[in-house]
C-alpha cells in the first residue's frame, strides 16, 4: 500500500489559526459572563432552600422530642398515686409516645424534604405541571386501589394516638376478642380464649371494649333460702370480705372493699344477695371465683344453706280408670235383643224337613 493511499484515508486535522482560537475563547468567556449571574442566583436559591428545609426539619423534630419527653414526665409524676392506678402505666405511655413521635417525625421529614425537592426542581426552570399532574393521577389511582390500606393505616394511627388498647390488654373488638399480642398500624393481633390468633384489620374495628384499663368489677350472686336471717347472712359475708382483703395476693387485686349491695331478687323459696368488689383490670373473674369459694365454706360452717332454685317436683300419676280397658257394651250380647233376633238364622219348616 502506497503512502498516498494512507494519507488520503487518514487526513490530518487542519491547524487552527490564532485568530480563530481567540475568537472561540472570547465567545466562551462572553457566554460565561452572560450566565454567571443566573448560575449564582440559582445556586443561592438552592442553598437557601436546603438551609431553610434542614433548619425547619431540625426545629420540628426537636419540638416533637420535647413534647414526647413532657408526656413521659407527666406520666411518671402520677405513677404510684391513686390517679396513676387508674391510668396506663408509665412504660406503656412511653412506648406509645415514642411510636407516635417516630411516625410524626417521619411524616414531617417527608413533607419538608419533598417540598424542598420540588422547589429545587423549580429553581432549575423545570416545568412541574406535568409532574404534579402525573403524581395527582397516580395518587388518585392508588387511593382507589388501596383505600382499604389507607383506612387501616389511618385507623391504626388514631388508635395508637388515643391509646385505645396496648399489648397485654384484654379487648373485645366486635369481630374478635382476646388478649392483644401485637399492635400495628395496619393489623392488630389478638389471642383468643382457645389459643387461636386473630388478625384484625384496624379499619374493620368499629368499637373497642378494653377490659384492662381503669378498673374491673367482680360481681357474685348468692342464692339462699327465704327463711334465712339476712343480718346473719350479711355478717358472714362481711367476715369473708375482711379475710379476703387481708390475704395474699387478693389484697393487691382488690382496689376497693367487698360490698353487700342487698337483695337482688326475692322468690317464694329463695332470695338472691348480690356482692360486688372493685378489682384490678382483668382480675375480676379470679376474684369472683375466690369469693364464691370462701362464701360457700363460710355458709357451710355457719349452717346457711345455699340453694340453686326449686327442685323439680315429680307429679303423681293419676289413678287408672278400671273401665278404660273394657269394650263398650254391644247389643248383640243379649240373645233376646232385637238385633240378636234379627241376626238369628230362620229355621226351615217342618214339612220341608220330611
Amino acid at each position: 500500500m502506497s503512502w498516498s493511499v494512507l494519507l488520503a484515508a487518514d487526513p490530518s486535522p487542519e491547524p487552527v489559526s490564532l485568530d480563530e482560537a481567540a475568537k472561540q475563547a472570547g465567545d466562551a468567556a462572553g457566554w460565561v459572563e452572560e450566565n454567571w449571574s443566573t448560575w449564582l442566583n440559582t445556586g443561592l436559591r438552592i442553598a437557601l432552600i436546603l438551609i431553610v428545609a434542614l433548619v425547619l426539619r431540625m426545629l420540628l423534630r426537636r419540638a416533637l422530642t420535647k413534647l414526647i419527653d413532657r408526656m413521659n414526665r407527666s406520666a411518671q409524676a402520677v405513677e404510684g398515686t391513686a390517679l396513676g392506678g387508674l391510668l396506663v402505666n408509665a412504660e406503656r405511655r412511653r412506648q406509645r409516645s415514642e411510636a407516635m413521635g417516630s411516625v410524626l417525625r417521619s411524616v414531617s421529614s417527608f413533607v419538608i424534604l419533598g417540598t424542598a425537592g420540588l422547589m429545587i426542581l423549580g429553581a432549575f426552570k423545570i416545568d412541574l405541571a406535568p409532574l404534579l399532574a402525573s403524581a395527582g393521577v397516580a395518587g388518585v389511582a392508588i387511593g382507589f386501589g388501596a383505600r382499604n390500606l389507607v383506612t387501616d393505616f389511618l385507623s391504626g394511627v388514631f388508635m395508637i394516638m388515643e391509646d385505645q388498647y396496648g399489648v397485654g390488654d384484654s379487648v373485645d373488638a366486635g369481630v374478635a376478642s382476646g388478649e392483644v399480642i401485637e399492635v400495628g398500624l395496619r393489623v392488630t393481633k389478638l389471642r383468643g380464649d382457645n389459643g387461636e390468633i386473630w388478625y384484625v384489620r384496624n379499619g374493620e374495628i368499629k368499637r373497642i371494649g378494653n377490659l384492662s384499663q381503669g378498673w374491673a368489677t367482680a360481681m357474685v350472686d348468692v342464692m339462699v333460702r327465704s327463711s334465712e336471717d339476712l343480718d346473719h347472712v350479711r355478717s358472714v359475708i362481711n367476715e369473708v370480705a375482711d379475710d379476703l382483703a387481708k390475704s395474699e395476693p387478693w389484697n393487691e387485686r382488690l382496689w376497693g372493699p367487698v360490698e353487700v349491695l342487698g337483695l337482688n331478687e326475692v322468690l317464694l323459696d329463695s332470695m338472691t344477695v348480690r356482692v360486688t368488689a372493685k378489682t384490678m383490670p382483668g382480675k375480676a373473674l379470679g376474684v369472683e371465683r375466690e369469693l364464691r369459694w370462701r362464701i360457700k365454706q363460710a355458709f357451710d360452717a355457719a349452717g346457711i344453706r345455699i340453694v340453686g332454685g326449686l327442685p323439680p317436683v315429680a307429679e303423681e300419676a293419676a289413678a287408672g280408670d278400671p273401665t278404660a280397658g273394657m269394650a263398650a257394651p254391644s247389643a248383640y250380647a243379649s240373645a233376646t235383643s232385637p238385633q240378636s233376633l234379627a241376626a238369628t238364622p230362620i229355621a226351615p219348616p217342618a214339612n220341608l224337613a220330611k
